[in-house]
């Protein structure tokens, strides 16, 4: 699992032929690669850069059938994300949790028009219901959500919907991925495609970012599942192909969870620019989103714009009474939405719809664009059925809609290491061995050593973001405090990955000059 010369010679030696090769390491492609190592295939999956580095870690953490897309009347889109939902709770309960949601109603024409379409919501969730919604009056609104704006307010929707953990459901599913005798390698960038006499691709060239040694890698089926990065790859193929992807910008501001004072949510239907606006209790913060601002540019490191971050200040002021100020931020992240798009399409970009295109080239490269976190294991399905259909591999059933990545019923001391899944025993055993590693790294955010030793160990980590954005969250929690444990975590991570102390000096360099892009 490491980017070790000889492992890498051996996996990639160019006799050896895998069914099938997933380019992209975020939300989609690692279903794609888990459902495929889940069906018997020979999988290999390249990510350029880290496992869910991009939009998939950058999300606003909800498991959701998409309330606003009723508003929009794509009821189907509802209903197939709302039975991925419960089936995503089911097979990663040490991920996700069933959160209630406050719609705050300021109109008796808003408490209808939210009753009645919540009902809708209910019911189109079926058995897979997370709970009923119902109305409140304004007293017990105000009981949940204390510091919410009590002038007008005529009471509140109660509704049901999942929230996770973004990037420890990807790295859980990298890891799923190898362990189920695949391959999933980070920092390995897809820089060409291979082609047979008749123009048919055959695999990828590819090189380790890391050492710079270059690879051709040969497989019966290659799917571009890069996201954002889609077209990217598509030029790769026919460099006079036209964009088959729209960016859109979401930003997310997390504060402390002082500002909402409840464990309930708070989701705000209309906002000024069309669209909702949540404030959500996250690991003891408030995340608070998101925009949709139509981009042309194309970052693995998106930037908050400035009115983006005001947008969402002004709107959490109009509903709190503790109004949320520029300092109050412990981080601002931006993430880029990879929407299918038609290109003859130039209306809003919250207009574009979140469904999800599968698409063949002529080569034979198959590629899925669109779609969203809660679908992925769908989305995922469909692309191999895809594959199958088009004659590129042999048939094999799905079975990932009863997979579970995790064995309930593990006794713990500590809840909040569930997050580890089944390794969370193995960081306890650590810290039984060696009561020190128990400790905190900062008072601040929960972390402690005996983690960062174990993800090192098992979760493939390269760099030092990969463990203070992805693997842990502490620069999503809190900026300031990751900064301040990044020397620390630099040096165990040299330590277990046997590099040296300039390379963990470099790495915090590299590590606070990123977090300008957070703060």
């Amino acid at each position: 699992m490491n980017h070790d010369s000889q492992v890498a010679e051996l996996i990639l030696s160019k006799d050896k032929i895998w069914d099938i090769l997933v380019i992209g390491g975020g939300a989609t492609g690692l279903g794609i690669a888990v459902d495929a190592v889940t069906r018997g295939y020979k999988t290999i999956l390249l990510e350029m850069s880290d496992f869910a580095k991009g939009t998939s870690s950058r999300s606003t953490k909800l498991v959701h059938g998409g309330v606003r897309y009723l508003a929009q009347g794509d009821i189907l889109l509802v209903a197939e994300a709302l039975k991925e939902r419960g089936m995503m709770l089911k097979n990663a309960s040490h991920l996700t949790a069933n959160q209630e949601f406050v719609i705050p109603a300021y109109s008796l024409w808003d408490v209808i028009l939210y009753t009645v379409g919540l009902k809708f919501y209910d019911l189109l969730s079926g058995k897979l219901s997370l709970g009923k919604s119902y109305f409140i009056n304004r007293d017990k609104t105000l009981k949940r959500l204390p510091l919410l704006k009590a002038e007008g307010l005529k009471g509140g929707i109660i509704y049901h919907d999942g929230q996770f953990d973004d990037s420890r459901m990807a790295i859980t599913m990298a890891s799923e991925c190898v362990r189920l005798g695949g391959m999933a390698l980070n920092y390995f960038e897809v820089t060409g495609f291979l082609k047979d006499d008749k123009g048919k691709i055959s695999g990828v060239k590819a090189t380790d970012r890391e050492t710079g040694n270059e690879y051709q890698v040969r497989s019966l089926l290659v799917i571009n599942a890069s996201g954002v990065f889609t077209d990217v790859i598509h030029r790769l193929d026919d460099p006079s192909s036209l964009p088959t992807i729209r960016p859109s910008q979401g930003v997310h501001i997390v504060l402390d969870k002082s500002f909402l004072a409840g464990n309930s949510a708070i989701m705000i239907p209309k906002t000024d620019d069309g669209r909702v606006l949540f404030a959500i209790p996250w690991y003891d913060k408030v995340v608070v989103g998101t925009t949709d601002t139509p981009l042309n540019d194309i970052t693995n490191e998106p930037k908050a714009l400035e009115e983006e971050v005001n947008f969402i200040l002004n709107t959490a002021a109009n509903y709190l009474t503790k109004k949320p100020t520029r300092s109050d931020a412990l981080c601002i992240y931006a993430g880029l939405r990879p929407l299918a798009a038609d290109p003859d399409n130039t209306g809003a970009t919250r207009e574009v719809s979140r469904r999800h295109k599968i698409k063949i080239s002529s080569s034979g490269l198959l590629s899925i664009t669109g779609g969203k976190w809660t679908s992925y294991r769908r989305m995922a399905e469909e692309t191999i059925d895809k594959g199958i259909r088009a004659g590129l591999i042999e048939e094999k059933k799905c079975v990932t809609k009863t997979y579970s990545f995790y064995q309930d019923g593990l006794k713990l001391k500590s809840e909040r290491l569930r997050i580890y899944g089944n390794g969370a025993a193995e960081i306890e055993n650590m810290i039984a061995e060696d009561p020190g590693l128990g400790k905190q790294l900062d008072v601040r955010l929960p972390y402690t050593r005996a983690e960062i030793i174990w993800i090192c160990r098992n979760e493939m980590p390269r760099k030092l973001e990969d463990v203070l954005a992805r693997r842990t969250r502490a620069m999503i929690l809190d900026a300031r405090a990751s900064s301040a444990i990044a020397p620390e975590v630099a040096e165990i991570m040299a330590r277990e990955l046997k590099t040296d102390g300039k390379w963990a000096e470099a790495q915090v360099a590299d590590y606070n000059k990123l977090l300008l892009n957070y703060l």
